[in-house]
């Protein structure tokens, strides 16, 4: 598969404020970063796209942060890949990861379940499995909290410098992927550790 066949990118969060500097939002704060260095703003498309914020940018590539909160992703993804008639492997999914620290990020090639990520659960069920993924490690949530409490909380404050060295290597990476396509990619960053 290669990366110059991307034609779409997905950032999986919640929208609101509430949520915005959560560890369920990580695939929105890469896309906002992305979204930053390549000189774009998000739009607010019509509801026929079910209600996703998307944006046209270089190559051809596609932005989108489904508006739908998690559970619902594969409602703009399933709407977007029928608009632009896309095979699934043409599309990035960017989320969290509860199975990997903080500090760490992993392209995987397309297949396989969703690991209890609900928002990757719906875009599974809507458009099968074989998109491409970057997960970006949030840790596994401290003993007494739970899961969903814990994808729900905010970065403590000194987790802060450290999400913030994530979210620019994630970006790098999409870089590396849409130039160079998924194995350099993943040679170059799956083994990253960052903390």
């Amino acid at each position: 598969m290669s990366g110059q066949s991307i034609k779409l990118i997905v950032g999986l969060g919640n929208p609101g404020p509430r949520y915005s500097e959560t560890r369920h939002n990580a695939g929105f704060l890469v896309l906002d970063h992305i979204a930053k260095n390549w000189q774009l703003s998000f739009k607010t498309k019509p509801a026929s796209l079910r209600k996703a914020l998307a944006e046209e940018a270089k190559n051809d590539l596609i932005l989108i942060k489904p508006l739908t909160f998690m559970n619902l992703s594969g409602e703009a993804v399933q709407a977007y890949q029928s608009k632009l008639r896309l095979k699934p492997e043409q599309i990035l999914v960017i989320h969290d990861d509860l199975d990997m620290p903080l500090g760490k990020l992993r392209f995987k090639d397309g297949g396989g379940g969703a690991g209890g990520q609900n928002g990757i659960k719906d875009i599974i069920r809507r458009i099968g499995p074989e998109f491409i993924r970057l997960k970006i490690g949030v840790d596994r949530p401290p003993e007494g909290w739970k899961v969903e409490n814990w994808v729900l909380s905010k970065f403590k404050p000194e987790e802060k410098e450290l999400i913030h060295r994530v979210i620019h290597k994630a970006a790098e990476a999409v870089d590396k992927l849409i130039l160079e396509g998924l194995e350099p990619a993943m040679a170059e960053f799956n083994g990253l550790d960052l903390r």
